[in-house]
């Protein structure tokens, strides 16, 4: 068994709508394992980003624990939780909230010197490497207005990593792509997993999912099932989704 690199304990986050109340996480208990590619599923509402928010600490939660590397953070000031966020963990999401103004490589410096974990050279010589590896070198002076939605995704995925993350983030991160960029998105995420990058991407999305080592089924709340698959092998990708869309079927997704 792989180390834990990310635990939540009895995690409870509850919406408050005037006098009602929403509890949408109710006592999640959740590992997350170092150099897994970990997906969460469910139906919508479930509460899927409300857990990856919790987990890396942009939502408070209401009740439990979260720890990552058995260091308690939930409990983190404000101040300490984005220290923590800036130089441990990477974020995808369906949108890729790059800045308009900056180019691309711009948008992956800023994130770089953020962290402070390298000199500025440094800095820089990763970030061209980064999008040389996410194939948007040839883009990297245009703002992201001037790129296709692929490309500007493939840049957000190369903004997350320039510091190195200990965990990878994503949330619906091929929500807003077309069939092909979906693809080459996901074959990005695969290979960075290969080279033992932990990931924990929520997705509504069977091809998406079937791309992970390990799917968790998120109901009511609460955790109600996974699924364990062997690394993801692009030879048995048919087989491998008419596996996970059985499992789902099962859970009646």
């Amino acid at each position: 068994m792989a180390d834990t690199i990310l635990q939540g304990e009895k995690i409870t986050k509850i919406f408050h709508q005037g006098k009602a109340e929403a509890k949408v996480l109710d006592g999640i208990d959740i590992k997350i394992y170092e150099k897994d590619f970990t997906v969460i599923m469910g139906p919508s509402g479930a509460g899927k980003s409300t857990l990856l928010y919790s987990l890396s600490g942009m939502d408070q939660i209401n009740g439990g624990h979260v720890l990552y590397r058995g260091r308690e953070i939930s409990s983190l000031s404000e101040k300490q939780m984005a220290r923590l966020r800036a130089e441990e963990f990477g974020f995808v999401f369906q949108q890729t909230h790059l800045v308009s103004n900056l180019t691309l490589l711009e948008n992956v410096l800023v994130a770089g010197y953020v962290g402070k974990k390298d000199s500025a050279e440094k800095v820089r010589e990763r970030a061209k490497n980064l999008l040389q590896q996410m194939d948007v070198e040839e883009a990297k002076d245009r703002l992201p207005a001037q790129v296709s939605g692929g490309e500007a995704q493939r840049a957000a995925i190369a903004r997350a990593m320039i510091g190195r993350p200990g965990l990878l983030f994503a949330d619906e991160p091929t929500g807003a792509l077309n069939q092909a960029n979906t693809r080459e998105v996901l074959g990005l995420l695969t290979d960075l997993n290969r080279e033992g990058q932990s990931i924990l991407m929520v997705t509504h999305d069977l091809r998406a999912a079937s791309r992970g080592n390990r799917i968790l089924y998120l109901e009511d709340g609460k955790v109600c099932d996974e699924l364990s698959l062997e690394p993801y092998n692009e030879m048995e990708e048919k087989q491998r989704e008419r596996e996970v869309s059985q499992w789902l079927s099962g859970l009646r997704w």
